[in-house]
């Protein structure tokens, strides 16, 4: 039997371990608190973390350190993450120059990524995280590994929430405003 290349196999895993946590989303937050626990080092990790942009160029997420940074694990395939989404649009809206942004994570095809990107009018980072994704994501609280998940950093740099499934407006709004 021939060896699958790479690619194809990280793309397997990939596919794996995302299906493994689509029983965690859902269209309520109705997982239990002890699945939302980010390791103690988990804001370090995420700063450190550097993704490719829908243009292919690197991008860290330490450049949105200061800012109320809402990280957003998504998939167009997840459903909860599309109907999140349009929320995220207008709040970067309303919020982005009181310090807030928003950036998705895709773990998904790029192609697919960029066409919902374009008929949504994503107005904030989209960045493609692969497999590193997926552990950013566990190291972060994520420890069910669903998609949605969500979290929120305050200005110091601190993970102040870590939600998985799907968010309403009100409920993240609810979230931020303190923080900003």
């Amino acid at each position: 039997m021939k060896l699958l290349k790479p690619y194809l196999l990280a793309s397997i895993i990939l596919v794996i371990a995302t299906a493994s946590g689509l029983s965690a989303c859902s269209k309520k937050n109705d997982v239990p608190p002890a699945a939302v626990a980010a390791q103690p080092d988990a804001a370090a990790a995420l700063f450190e973390a550097r993704f490719k942009d829908l243009n292919g160029n690197e991008q860290a997420l330490s450049q949105w350190r200061g800012k109320v940074l809402i990280v957003n694990f998504w998939a167009t395939w997840c459903p909860p993450c599309r109907e999140e989404i349009p929320a995220f649009i207008k709040l970067q809206d309303i919020y982005g120059k009181q310090g807030l942004t928003f950036v998705g994570i895709a773990i998904d095809q790029k192609d697919k990524v960029q066409a919902y990107a374009d008929e949504m009018g994503i107005n904030y980072p989209v960045l493609m995280g692969e497999l590193e994704a997926i552990d950013l994501a566990k190291r972060a609280g994520n420890r069910l590994g669903g998609l949605p998940y969500t979290v929120i950093i305050d200005r110091n740099g601190k993970i102040a929430a870590g939600e998985i499934g799907g968010l309403t407006q009100a409920k993240l709004e609810a979230l931020i405003k303190p923080l900003l």
